[in-house]
This record gives C-alpha cells, sequence and structure tokens, in this order.
C-alpha cells in the first residue's frame, strides 16, 4: 500500500470573529493516497472549505496536525508556506475571476505561475502550450478570459493550476456555475488528468453526478468525517433488504456503490442523520450492540469450540484447583498468626532489654553521685 500524501489527525480550526468562537472543524481525520481523486461532500457550514483551505495552504489549524506530502502545514515558516503553495498545490475555483487575471491571455495565466517560479522564458512557453493543449485549448490559447465560455474559462483554470506540476490539485465545487453537459466535460477532463498523470485531486461538490465519478467520497458533517461512500467493483443486481437504497448526504446508488461509517482515531463515530432519525429514542438514549458477521463470525465460534473442548479436559482438575486453593488459604493465615506472635515476643524481648539497660544507667549514675558511701538514693 502506498504512503498516504494527505495524513489530517485530530484537525482542529476555530475562528474567533470579536467575543465570538466559531470551530469549523472539530478533530476531523483523513488520509489520502497518492494518485487517488476525492470528493467531499456535506451541508454548508460543514467544514469543506475550510478543509480545502488548509490543505491548500490558505489557513492554518488551531490544534492537531496535517502532513501533506511531507510538509508540516502548523509548523510553516511564511517563505515556506508560499513555496508550499506554489508548487506542491494547485487551486481551481468556483468563480473564473479567481482563477484568470482578465488582463492577460490564456497562455499567458499559464505562464505567470511559472515565472513566479523561477523558470526561464523558452520552458515557460513550451510548458504552458503543452498544457493548453492538454485541456483542448491549443486553439485558443491567445484569447482573453472574457473571449472564452464558462466551459473554456475552467478548462484554461486548469492548465494554470497544473502548471508548476503540483502534487495535489484542489478543486473547490469547480462546476458550480456550469450546466450539466459541461459540468460533465470539465471532470471527465480531471479524470482523465488524474489517470494520466497520477494526480491527487480532491474536489469539494454538491453534484451528486461528479461524487459518482471519483474514487472515494467522504461526507462532513459538524467539522468531523461522518461516512465513506467507495464505488464497487461490480454492480450490484439487487438491493437487500437491510441495505439503504442511496448513500446518506449525497444520495448515490447503493448498487454502484457502498457506504461506510467512519470511526476516528479516538473510537468517536457519526452517524447518518437518516439512521437518527429512524432510532427509536426512549428517554434521550438509545442501545445497541456490535455482531460480527461472515469471517469474523467463523472465528468467534472456532473459539467458542475450542474453549469448551479445553473445559471438559480440565473439568477433572476443577476439584484439585479448589482443594489446592482452600490449603493455601488455611495456610496463609496459620503462617500470619505465627508471624504476629512472633513479633509480639520480639517485641517484649526488646522492651525487656531497653529496661535492664536504662537500670543499668541509672545505678552507674548513683555511683558517680555518691563515691565512697553505701547510701544509694534507693
Amino acid at each position: 500500500m502506498s504512503k498516504a500524501i494527505i495524513i489530517c489527525d485530530n484537525l482542529v480550526k476555530i475562528y474567533k470573529v470579536a467575543d465570538l468562537e466559531v470551530v469549523a472543524l472539530q478533530g476531523l481525520d483523513l488520509e489520502v493516497t497518492p494518485g487517488e481523486m476525492l470528493a467531499i461532500v456535506g451541508v454548508s457550514g460543514s467544514g469543506k472549505s475550510t478543509l480545502l483551505n488548509i490543505l491548500g495552504g490558505l489557513d492554518t489549524p488551531s490544534a492537531g496536525s496535517c502532513l501533506v506530502d511531507g510538509h508540516d502545514l502548523t509548523r510553516l515558516s511564511e517563505a515556506q508556506r508560499i513555496s508550499y503553495r506554489r508548487l506542491i498545490v494547485g487551486h481551481i475555483w468556483q468563480q473564473s475571476g479567481r482563477n484568470l487575471l482578465p488582463e492577460l491571455s490564456a497562455v499567458a495565466n499559464v505562464e505567470l505561475p511559472q515565472l513566479l517560479g523561477g523558470v526561464g522564458a523558452s520552458q515557460r512557453r513550451r510548458r504552458a502550450r503543452e498544457l493548453l493543449e492538454l485541456v483542448g485549448l491549443g486553439d485558443k490559447s491567445k484569447n482573453l478570459p472574457d473571449q472564452l465560455s464558462g466551459g473554456e474559462q475552467q478548462r484554461a483554470a486548469v492548465a494554470v493550476a497544473l502548471a508548476n506540476e503540483p502534487r495535489l490539485l484542489l478543486a473547490d465545487e469547480p462546476t458550480g456555475e456550469l450546466d450539466s453537459v459541461t459540468a460533465a466535460d470539465i471532470f471527465a477532463l480531471l479524470r482523465r488528468l488524474n489517470r494520466q498523470l497520477g494526480l491527487t485531486i480532491i474536489t469539494v461538490t454538491h453534484d451528486a453526478a461528479v461524487a459518482a465519478t471519483v474514487d472515494r467520497t467522504i461526507a462532513i458533517r459538524d467539522g468531523r468525517t461522518s461516512t465513506e461512500t467507495v464505488r464497487r467493483e461490480t454492480v450490484l443486481e439487487q438491493i437487500e433488504e437491510h441495505m439503504q437504497a442511496s448513500s446518506a448526504i449525497i444520495g448515490l446508488s447503493a448498487r454502484t456503490h457502498r457506504e461506510s461509517i467512519l470511526i476516528d482515531r479516538t473510537g468517536r463515530l457519526q452517524l447518518p442523520k437518516e439512521a437518527i432519525e429512524r432510532i427509536p429514542f426512549a428517554g434521550g438514549r438509545w442501545r445497541t450492540s456490535l455482531t460480527a458477521t461472515g469471517s469474523h463470525q467463523q472465528e468467534k465460534e472456532r473459539h467458542r469450540h475450542e474453549a469448551r473442548h479445553q473445559h471438559s479436559h480440565c473439568r477433572d482438575a476443577g476439584s484439585h484447583s479448589r482443594l489446592s486453593w482452600r490449603w493455601r488459604g488455611s495456610a496463609c493465615l496459620a503462617w500470619n498468626r505465627l508471624a504476629y506472635r512472633t513479633r509480639r515476643i520480639r517485641g517484649a524481648a526488646r522492651a525487656f532489654r531497653l529496661r535492664q539497660d536504662n537500670a543499668a544507667q541509672y545505678l552507674d549514675r548513683s555511683r558517680q553521685s555518691y563515691p565512697g558511701t553505701g547510701n544509694y538514693p534507693w
């Protein structure tokens, strides 16, 4: 298994506005492997964009740890953070105004990040032309952003994000302002780049069609990872009775995707809202139990059989064991009594010797006080 390119451990982010504190992330855990295409979903205010800003180096966490490609984002200096944003990560925003400078052509927009990174002029131009050809804008490299359609602007934004060959590409709802057909084309482009370049891509989306194209979908609720939805290798012919028809957050079909509840490193989990609504709470509490299935259940039965087998062999030895424990108890009691009596005898002997010593000392002092006479005080 490849080493994770992203490791978030108990990530916390608190925003302070005057005397008010807003907790955006509450101990979030996340791991992403290199070359993975991941979607993050959740309601507004759940912490999706906050997580993306931290991963992109635009914000710093309040607590916890966040490692991206070996960079500890909690300990970067300002110069290191600028270098990280320039070389390690690429951004695609929903608004085209944040992706492209309106005064520059498409090719000049792609050259600009390379210029800031210290790349030579000839290499910049060659890299910019290659990227625009890769995203399908080779014939419109001289056009300004306002001369491009919405889909073409996002394609140019992808080329700009890839200008410095980043290891990680972050997309914050890149198709939010596009129609469904154009959005499908943009995500088909991202999927192709993911496979061709081995690029790790994380995108925030509310579109079920977009989430269905990625490898894994993580749902965030109340600042924590709640559920994980993974695409099945084979489509199910029918849905079992105990299975939900679709995933809880984004609504992906259970025939094509499998949803699981995530447990963080401290043992906490979040049930989907739909599951909570089905629970018959009584007095504000609900009691449940965990049941092993499949191979776990077979392993449990095997251990139970071995325990019964061992018990049958040890049944006759049980009486001898009980007798030995009774003998040990009696012996301990007798030993304690003997030790107590011994301590008392030794104490009495010490007291007797002390009285003898005191009497001898008193006699010596009396003899010194009345030398040559037999008139002692006693």
